[in-house]
């Protein structure tokens, strides 16, 4: 049967389309949710559903939650995160519409664009009354330079503003790329600009930071703006720095508490919209076709770029990482086959041109390998950093610029009771093939494949041939082989690949023929 998705509130319809060409869809807003959400392995939502974590309990099937829209304040993420539903939203979808947004509240600051309209529709012609300032020569300090941001400063460089910005998260070359200047510190922001708008993700450290200290540190008579969120904002100090006159005006499209019915609205210099920013038919119909993506790749096993509780990973990022997604997966997988199950510790260490790129969903990736079919519950890239927290693994992640023989290189490392036990891997050729190249001390070179089996020996003559004559008697054939060693007579190993899975009777067989360790593994997904 198809997966079951639930839509339940209005996306585009080229994004219902999407879903609906490939699962089975049911459009529905008014029904009991609690009742009917445990039906399905998808639910598409927008602000009005609040998905708390006793509706996410009884959702006993569901894999992704799709969020057509930005934020995902009406999600508990961590609740979902340790049921290993992933949470997805439409970052990309309000970029533009946002941007131009605050670009409109910028310009109707500088010229009094909102008081001149309706003292004329009042029929007060008050020219001189409401005569602006240009935008051209001044410095616009944006805090936050995210994608947002940045698309507010590419258009205020094109109105000949000057650009600096504050984001401790964003690359330096980010910032020269574009031509804004990197400031080090908000302070810095705060005291170059003569307009300042806001861009900043709303956390504990961000909430009501823009306060009374804040405004202190403006121009007086600089302008704020703040599109992103109304907390960031102590409303209060806000107002009491427009009424001292230290702040010449404020242009507001989001509040602290929406509906907002407050004393900002009785201020002439102050211009407010209703949460507006977002709401464009073109990004409106943009979110509802990203979510319906990112809910079809969680479905179907790809992945997910938009997920807020998965490392997201940018398109020029994904093109040199994508191909060691799966090979970080196949080495914790086999280090942890090869450890019996046991890590206390697991390190991840990248060489080569990977060590200049954010690894973290590659270590996601070799966590989900090494946790497959180690866990009372399915796990996925969303809950195994869950599942290693909870058994008390802690996670290493290093990266060195140099390799010795491979352009990029992968290894993972297990330690468990003052034992270490590592495997490396690099990928080969144009359909980057995922090779073993390093294995429980030993150096080869072996393309990994779904069904394989280890042996560590003694390096005597026979042991090849009586190997390669068990398989064959059990009818198993051996597709690849490689064989390392330490130095002539002492210990070996031998890895192959097979076509099908060694009977049980085989395993205990080899087992039993005096070597020193068998393992079989399987890799398959």
């Amino acid at each position: 049967m198809k997966p079951r998705v639930l839509v339940r509130e209005p996306i585009a319809e080229a994004g219902l389309a999407l879903l609906q060409e490939r699962f089975d869809v049911d459009v529905d807003a008014d029904s009991d949710l609690a009742a009917r959400i445990g039906d399905y392995e998808a639910i598409v939502i927008r602000s009005a559903t609040k998905l708390d974590a006793s509706l996410i309990e009884r959702a006993q099937r569901l894999k992704v939650i799709g969020r057509a829209g930005v934020g995902v304040d009406n999600v508990d993420v961590e609740a979902a995160t340790r049921r290993g539903i992933v949470v997805a939203n439409a970052p990309e979808s309000t970029v533009i519409s946002a941007a131009e947004h605050t670009i409109g509240l910028l310009l109707a600051l500088s010229r009094h664009i909102p008081q001149a309209h309706a003292a004329l529709k009042a029929g007060r012609w008050e020219r001189s009354r409401y005569g602006g300032i240009e935008l051209a020569g001044k410095t616009l300090g944006v805090l936050g330079f995210g994608r947002i941001g940045q698309q507010v400063a590419r258009r205020a460089l094109g109105l000949e503003m000057r650009v600096v910005a504050h984001d401790p998260f964003v690359a330096r070359e980010r910032f020269r790329e574009l031509g804004v200047e990197r400031l080090e510190t908000r302070d810095e922001v705060l005291a170059a600009a003569d307009f300042l708008t806001l861009h900043l993700p709303l956390t504990s450290e961000t909430s009501g930071s823009i306060d009374a200290e804040a405004f202190g540190k403006l121009r007086e008579g600089a302008r704020i703006v703040n599109a992103a969120r109304g907390e960031l904002v102590d409303e209060a100090a806000l107002l009491d720095a427009l009424h001292a006159g230290r702040l010449a005006a404020a242009g507001l499209d989001v509040f602290g508490s929406e509906p907002y019915a407050g004393p900002l609205l009785e201020l002439d210099n102050v211009v407010v919209t209703p949460h507006l920013a977002a709401s464009t038919e073109e990004a409106q119909d943009r979110a509802g076709v990203i979510v319906a993506e990112q809910v079809a790749a969680a479905l179907e096993g790809a992945l997910v770029t938009n997920a807020v509780n998965i490392p997201s990973i940018g398109a020029e990022d994904l093109e040199v990482l994508g191909p060691f997604i799966p090979l970080a997966a196949a080495l914790g997988r086999l280090a942890m086959e090869l450890a019996g199950g046991r890590a206390e510790r697991i390190e991840l260490a990248y060489y080569g041109s990977l060590s200049s790129y954010d690894t973290r969903l590659l270590t996601i990736a070799a966590l989900n390998g090494a946790f497959q079919g180690r866990s009372d519950q399915a796990v996925n890239y969303v809950n195994a950093p869950v599942i290693a927290a909870e058994r008390g693994v802690e996670v290493v992640e290093e990266r060195r610029r140099a390799s010795r023989d491979f352009t990029n290189l992968i290894r993972v490392s297990l330690r468990s009771n003052g034992d270490e036990l590592l495997v490396a891997g690099t990928t080969i050729g144009r359909e980057h093939r995922r090779w073993l190249v390093s294995a429980l001390g030993f150096e080869l070179e072996m393309e990994l494949a779904p069904l394989m089996a280890v042996f560590r020996y003694d390096d005597v003559p026979g042991v090849i041939g009586r190997v390669g004559t068990l398989f064959g008697e059990a009818g198993v054939n051996i597709a690849n082989m490689a064989v390392s060693r330490t130095r002539r007579g002492d210990k070996a190993l031998m890895a192959v690949s097979l076509d099908t899975p060694a009977p049980p009777e085989l395993v205990e067989t080899l087992r039993a023929a005096g070597l020193d360790d068998a393992y079989f593994i399987s890799l398959a997904d």
